[in-house]
Formats: structure tokens, sequence, C-alpha cells
């Protein structure tokens, strides 16, 4: 089951981001760290209503951040379109919930709340060393277009769009 964050959580969401960070590092992905994303990311997310988690038997499995804010790195990459879209941000999945499906159910959820809010244009972005989000992302037919530096670390970004045939 998907739906909006709240505050109380918080709690699962750092455990998951705590896990997440430690098996990143398992193979020399520093994308996440102790300064990014930390707490105030996501009760800034759930204030703004962005946040939304899947659940599975009454338990916090996963997560996603949707919105309309574009890093300003973006500007420079060649976008298919120039229209209005919604950005994937900050998504996670448990560790003892990984491959049943869970990023692929976050990833067609956020399909379908850009068509419900009709926009047919999504773009993300993940360091090119996460061969996880990067898997994931071609997975759901997300076309690599670029890449970008972002946040001061040493490898380039890839950012990825998806066209969302509004037919579907």
């Amino acid at each position: 089951m998907m739906r909006k964050a709240v505050m109380e959580d918080i709690k699962d969401i750092m455990e998951i981001i705590r896990g997440t960070i430690a098996e990143m590092r398992t193979y020399d992905n520093s994308q996440w760290d102790e300064n990014y994303p930390q707490e105030k990311d996501f009760i800034n997310d759930i204030q703004e209503r962005e946040l939304y988690v899947a659940e599975r038997e009454g338990r916090l499995v996963g997560f996603v951040c949707i919105n309309k804010i574009e890093p300003a790195e973006y500007d420079g990459l060649n976008w298919s379109l120039k229209e209005e879209c919604m950005i994937v941000h900050r998504m996670a999945v448990g560790l003892n919930c990984r491959r049943i499906g869970i990023g692929i159910e976050l990833m067609k959820f956020v399909d379908e709340l850009a068509l419900a809010n009709n926009i047919r244009y999504l773009k993300t972005d993940t360091y090119s060393i996460n061969t996880k989000m990067n898997a994931l992302f071609k997975k759901c037919n997300y076309d690599l277009i670029g890449e970008m530096r972002f946040l001061g670390k040493e490898k380039p970004f890839y950012c990825y769009e998806k066209i969302l045939n509004k037919d579907k």
C-alpha cells in the first residue's frame, strides 16, 4: 500500500536511511552519508506533502519524495521536453525488503501520481556508481540523458527522464 508519509514515519525512514548508507559504503558509494539526507530533509518533505511511503503488512518498507523542484545543475542538460515535470528524489527500500518489487512499485506510483496531476514528464538522477538505482531507472523505462556534478562528489551523477503515455 502507498500513502503520504506522516511525522510518525520519521523513525522508520531514518532506520532505512542508516541501513542504506551502511550498505552503500560496502561498494564505495558515497552518494548518501552523514550530511545527506538528514532527518530535517524528510521532515520538510512531509510538511510539504511530497513524501510517500510503501507499506507491507502495516510496516513501512520504502519511500520516495516527488516534487517539482529541479536542482540547478539540471539546467545545462539536454532534456527532451521543455514542459512542467515532476522530479524523483530521496528514494530507498529497507534492506530486508529488497528484491521483492517494492522499488518498482514506488516507481509505478510516481508514474501514476504524475499522470493524475496531468504531468507526463519525469526527471531524476543518481550517483554514477549507485548501480542499484541506475538499474532500477533503466528497468522502469527511464532514459539516460546526461551527467552532472552534484553535492561536491568525486564522480558524476547520471540524469534520467521518462515521458509518460497518457493513454495508459
